[in-house]
């Protein structure tokens, strides 16, 4: 476990955060040669960067809006900012959510003026060519109107509580064809499963929602 404070913000990396960003490097670059592993390392520190500076998107904008006790956790699957004690407005609940994503992409920008910076080749522009993919990846993927997803948060921000049902509806519905596609394109089963997950994450509030 990785704890350290950034911008006066806690910040926490849980071991399975590193798992899941050292297991997808293999699956880009290998890891049969010590010149792959050199490869993956990077790729895990640039994912790390673009996660880590989305999820202080959230953090800084709450703290903006008053937030206190405001902590970062990256886990397997990306992270949240956790804001224990703040009562958003919807607005600003819809601009905590939408700085994640807006200033990761802002940071793949960085990124692509950075890459022709640097020598040809050198690990440094790997790493800036990585961050550039991952941030835009990350950023466009958060924005799909998926619950608990930025996107399906900023949904939720917009149709408000008393369309909670019809929010969750839509995010099945999206992560379903969503899944599908990213399976046809990609043919990778990680894409479905992770929208599927959180298809059957709607599901369980909409079902509790509806026999409470």
């Amino acid at each position: 476990m990785l704890n350290f404070t950034l911008f006066g913000l806690p910040i926490r990396v849980e071991p399975f955060h590193w798992l899941i960003l050292g297991f997808l490097g293999m699956q880009s670059y290998g890891l049969s040669n010590r010149g792959e592993i050199m490869l993956v390392l990077v790729f895990m520190a640039a994912g790390f960067t673009s996660i880590l500076v989305h999820e202080l998107g959230h953090a800084l904008t709450g703290r903006k809006f008053g937030a206190q006790g405001t902590q970062v956790v990256l886990h397997g699957m990306g992270g949240v900012a956790i804001f224990p004690h703040a009562r958003f407005t919807r607005p600003q609940n819809f601009l905590v959510t939408a700085a994640g994503p807006g200033i990761q992409i802002l940071l793949g920008l960085v990124a692509i003026l950075l890459v022709v910076k640097t020598p040809t080749g050198s690990y440094a522009q790997q790493f800036f060519e990585d961050l550039m993919l991952v941030s835009f990846f990350w950023a466009i993927l958060n924005c799909i109107p998926v619950w608990p997803l930025d996107g399906g948060q900023m949904m939720g921000a917009i149709l408000g509580p008393k369309r909670k049902l019809l929010t969750h509806k839509i995010s099945i519905g999206v992560a379903i064809v969503f899944g599908l596609l990213g399976l046809y394109l990609t043919s990778m089963i990680v894409f479905p499963i992770f929208l599927g997950f959180m298809a059957y994450q709607s599901w369980q509030i909409i079902q509790q929602s509806t026999f409470r």
